[in-house]
């Protein structure tokens, strides 16, 4: 690896306004091998991630892409002064359906959450958190929705396979939601009231 190239690569990285993948700094850096920026990219990742920096090098929707460190997060909505992404409880189910269930329809989507889902739909198509698939083959050809780009990197995801597993979020809730449940007594005709 070239002396230069590990400082290369940082610069494109930094300049650029969306994740940069390995095979767009291999078609900027013609002149160097794949495995040799891979190298230079592995390098910087470890060097962000082990020094005390309050920047990190993190692989994002498919690229690489410098970003803030969490824990630096209530200090940088101090000094811009900027509300936290927040979402309606409408909002967050779709987008979870979506994540998990792609591609799928707004029929689809409406049948698993047992309400209109179109405004929120669209909601989140203005806000390029989704993107339309296509049209699916069947009578009416409706429109086939998946999660975009903009949605990794919000969520900081490498992709999708980073969500969390079913049994990773019910680790993560206080108590299990469902054995906190009790079962109604229901009347038994058979069987005589005591």
């Amino acid at each position: 690896m070239s002396a230069n190239l590990k400082s290369v690569v940082e610069s494109l990285i930094f300049v650029s306004e969306q994740p940069v993948s390995l095979d767009r700094l291999c078609g900027v850096l013609e002149e160097h091998e794949r495995p040799e920026i891979r190298e230079a990219l592995e390098l910087l990742v470890e060097e962000y991630r082990d020094s005390a920096r309050g920047i990190v090098l993190a692989e994002v929707a498919g690229g690489y892409q410098f970003r803030s460190r969490p824990e630096n997060a209530d200090y940088l909505r101090r000094l811009t002064r900027s509300k936290t992404t927040k979402f309606s409880q409408s909002a967050l189910e779709t987008l979870a359906i979506i994540a998990y269930r792609q591609p799928i329809t707004r029929a689809e989507i409406e049948y698993l959450r047992g309400v209109d889902s179109g405004g929120v739909v669209k909601s989140l198509l203005e806000k390029k958190l989704l993107k339309i698939l296509g049209k699916k083959e069947i009578p009416g050809k409706p429109l086939i929705y998946g999660t975009s780009r903009e949605f990794l990197e919000l969520f900081n995801l490498k992709d999708l396979s980073s969500l969390p597993s079913l049994k990773e979020i019910q680790e993560l809730a206080p108590t299990d939601a469902f054995s906190a449940q009790q079962d109604l007594p229901l009347d038994d005709p058979e069987q005589p009231e005591q």
